[in-house]
This record gives structure tokens, C-alpha cells and sequence, in this order.
């Protein structure tokens, strides 16, 4: 797998998200207090939800939908709900966000 530049670290808000679709694949890239972005699956394992319109508390996204917690480090959903997410691996390099798909 290879990494594709995607954005600029300042187009994604603070505790906020950015959509970006590589050919089939949709990934949801957040950027958190601390700096760092994270990417999971733009698809909640619920019912599908776009999770890059959830909203960020911590490490996790809440999807819109239905109150789904995924967590943005592991992909994994938060109990009591069950399943999980495809996690994308991100670097940063100077001001411009890869990922890895």
C-alpha cells in the first residue's frame, strides 16, 4: 500500500473532519486538540452513518445517525454497541496530511 497526500493539515478544523474518497474508498480524516489526524471509514458499522458529519468527544466520533461511539484510534465501536470501523494510517509531513490506503 502507498501513502497519497490528501490535504493540507489546516483544512481539516480542529475537532472537526474532512471527507476524502480515493477511487472506491471513503475515509473521514479528524484532527484533534492535540494536533494530531486520524482516519477511520466514513461509514458507521450501525447503519451505515457518514461518521465524518459525527461529532469529535476525545478520541471518539459519535455518529450522527444513532448515537454510535467509535473510537478514532482502533476503529473499534464502544460498548454497549458492538463492531468496528477500517482504520487508515496517516502521516503529517511539514503541513501536507498522507494517508494510507
Amino acid at each position: 500500500m502507498i501513502f497519497y497526500r490528501v490535504c493540507k493539515i489546516t483544512d481539516i478544523p480542529v475537532m472537526g473532519s474532512r471527507i476524502v474518497n480515493l477511487g472506491p474508498e471513503s475515509a473521514a480524516l479528524f484532527r484533534l486538540y492535540d494536533g494530531s489526524v486520524l482516519a477511520i471509514e466514513n461509514a458507521c458499522p450501525h447503519k451505515g452513518g457518514p461518521l465524518s458529519e459525527g461529532i469529535v468527544s476525545g478520541n471518539s466520533v459519535i455518529c450522527p445517525m444513532h448515537n454510535t461511539r467509535v473510537d478514532l484510534r482502533d476503529g473499534t465501536v464502544e460498548g454497549p454497541d458492538t463492531g468496528s470501523v477500517r482504520t487508515y494510517e496517516v502521516k503529517i509531513e511539514g503541513e501536507e496530511v498522507w494517508i494510507r490506503l
